[in-house]
């Protein structure tokens, strides 16, 4: 299926969702990349007046925020900017600090950022009656990539069908700013992160498995470890099913 058609159906798609729901419209986070590109600028096709993209800096690199703000401008995509760095702060001052490893306090600090994204965008949401839609494409769906009730916590996924190669594809059918599709996927979680640095692997390699079940050997163990251990978060919280 071409990226023409593909944008087409996920219009619709998301059409389809928001008049399930009863809803109005949809509101989303814009972090600058080009996932949340992409599903942004669909969301704007499929309501043009009903659509709302939240940028939330949250001690991110302007680079970030300007892109978000270029394809808002580009898109004519409604904005509201809500800078969260001193909510994580004062937050992140009022919570303990446990005895862990500094790679294990990085990723609960960076979590907590995601987590208060998905609290603002809520908040928009029941203001408006909007559904929020999330960005996350396939391969982060299989092996896990995203914050358990932070960017994970959304009502809609249009991208969830689609490896990352195909989000490219699709993103340079609609016209996404060239800096925003080259750049390295980072979600911005802290300096110099990278989606392909942090995970030890290339979404080529991940790509190519999902699609076809090739890789190596040692990449084949490595693919079905990491999304066995994502499981918990595709699935809804287990509930203990008891006789009484």
């Amino acid at each position: 299926m071409n990226s023409a058609k593909i944008a087409e159906k996920l219009v619709d798609w998301i059409k389809e969702r928001v008049a399930a729901a009863g809803s109005k419209g949809v509101v989303m986070g814009l972090s600058g990349g080009m996932d949340s590109s992409v599903a942004a600028v669909l969301c704007q096709r499929a309501f043009p007046k009903d659509m709302l993209g939240v940028i939330m800096p949250c001690h991110s690199p302007d680079q970030d925020v300007e892109h978000a703000q270029a394809l808002a401008q580009k898109f004519a995509i409604p904005t509201r900017t809500v800078v969260l760095d001193s909510t994580f702060d004062t937050l992140l001052k009022s919570l303990p600090n446990e005895k862990a490893s500094s790679d294990a306090s990085r990723l609960a600090q960076a979590n907590l950022k995601a987590r208060l994204r998905m609290l603002t965008l809520y908040y928009f949401a029941n203001q408006l009656n909007y559904l929020v839609v999330g960005s996350g494409n396939r391969d982060e769906r299989a092996i896990g990539y995203f914050t358990k009730y932070g960017d994970g916590g959304v009502d809609i996924q249009p991208l969830g069908s689609l490896l990352k190669g195909q989000v490219k594809e699709l993103a340079s059918y609609l016209g996404i700013p060239r800096p925003i599709i080259d750049k390295p996927p980072s979600a911005g979680l802290w300096e110099g992160q990278t989606d392909e640095g942090e995970l030890g692997l290339s979404y080529d390699e991940l790509d190519r498995y999902l699609a076809s079940g090739e890789a190596s050997a040692a990449l084949k163990e490595k693919f079905k470890a990491i999304i066995a251990a994502a499981e918990h978060k595709r699935q809804p919280p287990p509930v203990a099913d008891l006789e009484l």
